[in-house]
Formats: structure tokens, C-alpha cells, sequence
């Protein structure tokens, strides 16, 4: 039995099919690990939740920061940006059982000696005091106030994390950690504006995994999200979106023995840029 991580899909529907071709995938003794956004500024975002959805006995996933505007856009806030992709997911006949599919999943998951989770942790975070935040952020996601939830989902404040945080700024820190967060500044604060490569990072920015005093450390994290950092694999940092949408790469990292496998997903290159992204 083998377990793939595979990084953000993001409506790329027939790459995904190739890698899960590629990597042998056998849905009878396999599992994937999905690190979130699976749809929006793909072609066939509709096309990947559904294989998901249909196959969630094989998958394990966790909420990305994609995902979450999908379904806020769904409940009338938010708005559909220039090159989002995920109209056909809104007007599907099967939209509505999607949706409420999407919204159970977890922020992040722990197991077979890894954790996984879209963007990051912050380093004050052990790894279970992490789960039980995205507890408190899974429960009112699908809770029966989940439309107030998403309601007030936007926004970049707080951006430092106190025990005693409470109410909509709590959960939405939570949700901007775990989905949004590329880097830190020295002394501790998220910063959302910068989301290029490591190079290029103002002097006062340090990249979440590198943060000193990191409390989850000891246990190697699967995550996504970061497509201009590309694959970075460290002892305790797997980090696997590899850009397929921005015509990169889709990866798959087997977490039994850590073998990388990499599709091309050169055609992409010319979505994106008839797009101007």
C-alpha cells in the first residue's frame, strides 16, 4: 500500500489523470494526500471535484485557500474574480452535494507519521495544538452557522496570534495561517503581501518554515499552496506544489520511501498567459 501526496490541482483535471497514470495509482490498496485547492483558475475544476467526491474512500484532503473562496462565493460573498474557473462547479446539477462535501473536509490532517495542511504553521504551534485550531475552525464550517462563517471569512487582520484571540478574528487568523501564510516577519507577524520566490523576499521576511523556535517540529509536514517556491523538500518540510497551472509541473511524492514523481504541465503555460496572469 502506498500513500502520494500530490500538490494543488487547481482545476487541471487531465494532468491529474496522467500523474495518477504516471504513479501507477491502484484505488484498491493506494491513498492520496491532496494539499487543498483542487479547483479555480484550471480548466476543469468541476471535473476534479468530482473524481474527489466520488473517490473519497482512496483520498485524504485538506481545505485550501481556493477551495474556501469557492464555497463563499457559493453562499452570494465574495465575488467571482477575473480568472477564477468555478461557474461550472456553481451551476452543476450536483453543485449543492459538492459544496457540502467540500465544506466537512479538514484543515489539517495528522497520520502514517506525517501532518498535512495547505500553507503552514506558525512556529508558537505544536503539531496538536495546530489540529485542535483547525478543529475549532472545521467546526464552523460545518456547523449549522456555516453562512455566517463564510460570511466574514475575508480579510488580513489579525495578523499576530495571541492564546486569548476570540470570535471571527481567531478563526480567520486560523484560516490565513493555514491557507494563505508564505512568510513571516522577523519578528513573528504574518505577512500576506509578498508571495514570490525566496530570492526575491524583502530583507525583513522569512519564510514560515524557516521561522526560528518552530514547536512542530519532529514531524514533517506535507503542504502546498507556495507554487513560486516550487518543490521543497526538506526532513520536515515537503512542500509539492509545483506550479502545473502556471505550465510547471503536477507532483506526487510517495510518503512511503519519498520518491518524487513530476508531470509536465508545459500546455498550461499558454492557459495562463491568454488568461494575463
Amino acid at each position: 500500500m502506498a500513500i502520494y501526496a500530490i500538490g494543488d490541482i487547481q482545476g487541471c483535471f487531465e494532468p491529474f489523470q496522467q500523474l495518477l497514470r504516471l504513479i501507477d495509482f491502484n484505488p484498491g490498496k493506494d491513498t492520496l494526500w491532496l494539499t487543498g485547492d483542487l479547483v479555480n483558475r484550471g480548466p476543469q475544476s468541476l471535473d476534479v471535484l468530482r473524481w474527489v467526491f466520488q473517490h473519497q474512500d482512496q483520498v485524504e484532503m485538506v481545505l485550501g485557500n481556493h477551495d474556501l473562496h469557492l464555497l463563499a462565493v457559493s453562499e452570494g460573498f465574495g465575488k467571482l474574480h477575473r480568472d477564477d474557473t468555478i461557474e461550472d462547479i456553481l451551476n452543476a446539477a450536483d453543485g449543492k452535494v459538492l459544496l457540502d462535501w467540500l465544506r466537512c473536509q479538514p484543515m489539517m490532517l495528522e497520520g502514517q507519521g506525517y501532518a498535512m495542511v495547505h500553507a503552514g504553521l506558525l512556529p508558537e504551534w505544536t503539531i496538536s495544538k495546530a489540529l485542535r485550531l483547525a478543529e475549532e475552525v472545521e467546526f464552523g464550517l460545518s456547523g449549522t452557522r456555516y453562512r455566517e462563517f463564510l460570511g466574514r471569512l475575508y480579510g488580513n487582520k489579525p495578523t499576530r496570534w495571541t492564546d486569548d484571540l476570540k470570535g471571527v478574528d481567531r478563526l480567520r487568523l486560523i484560516v490565513n495561517v493555514m491557507t494563505r501564510m508564505r512568510f513571516l516577519t522577523r519578528d513573528g507577524e504574518l505577512d500576506l503581501s509578498y508571495k514570490g520566490e525566496l530570492d526575491g523576499a524583502p530583507a525583513n521576511l522569512v519564510p514560515w518554515f524557516e521561522a526560528p523556535g518552530r514547536r512542530h517540529g519532529g514531524t514533517p509536514i506535507v503542504c502546498g499552496h507556495w507554487s513560486a517556491l516550487g518543490v521543497h523538500l526538506d526532513e520536515d518540510i515537503l512542500a509539492i506544489d509545483s506550479g502545473c497551472l502556471w505550465g510547471g509541473s503536477l507532483s506526487a511524492l510517495r510518503l512511503n520511501d519519498r520518491q518524487l514523481f513530476s508531470l509536465p504541465c508545459r500546455a498550461y503555460r499558454e492557459i495562463a498567459l491568454a488568461a494575463g496572469r
